[in-house]
């Protein structure tokens, strides 16, 4: 079940399109790049001929990236209680130590491109932390500077885009 990308339509959706424009328009036009600075002579001193190539590269992997996103894609959010933060919630926390609140959506990256909000992954050490944890809870994360931080989870609701 780890391996599954949540997704919503509009995200889903968003790479499809992605990887048919870098699969169709822009490999062709890379490859006429390459072609016409192949043209050109000497390829050793071809700053065009190298650029392309690496764009060459960059995009094949993007591709690559697309393709097994999209195979382990499943579009909706999995089962939770109505107040577990889990992928798809819309997550309101309060940093103990600080006295701070902040709101986020617990969700892939992919969704931060339609999110009206902040999204944190479940990957993430902050979303890692509370994924699965209910609203009253209090648990800790490490920080980047390998302090532990506590929050409490205040509130959880579904998310509308």
């Amino acid at each position: 079940m780890s391996d599954i990308t949540w997704l919503t339509q509009e995200a889903y959706d968003a790479l499809q399109a992605e990887l048919s424009e870098r699969e169709g328009p822009r490999r062709a036009e890379i490859v006429k790049r390459i072609e016409l600075a192949r043209e050109e002579g000497d390829l050793k001193e071809n700053s065009g001929y190298h650029a392309a190539k690496d764009e060459q590269g960059h995009n094949e992997a993007r591709i690559k990236q697309l393709q097994r996103m999209l195979d382990k894609a499943q579009i909706g959010t999995p089962e939770s209680a109505p107040d577990e933060a889990a992928h798809g919630k819309v997550v309101t926390v309060r940093f103990l130590s600080l006295d701070m609140e902040e709101t986020f959506l617990l969700a892939s990256r992919e969704e931060s491109v339609h999110a009206s909000i902040e999204v944190y992954s479940p990957t993430s050490p902050l979303g890692g932390a509370v994924s699965g944890h209910k609203v009253g809870d209090t648990v800790t994360y490490t920080l980047p500077n390998g302090n532990p931080m506590d929050v409490e989870i205040l509130a959880v609701a579904d998310y509308t885009p």
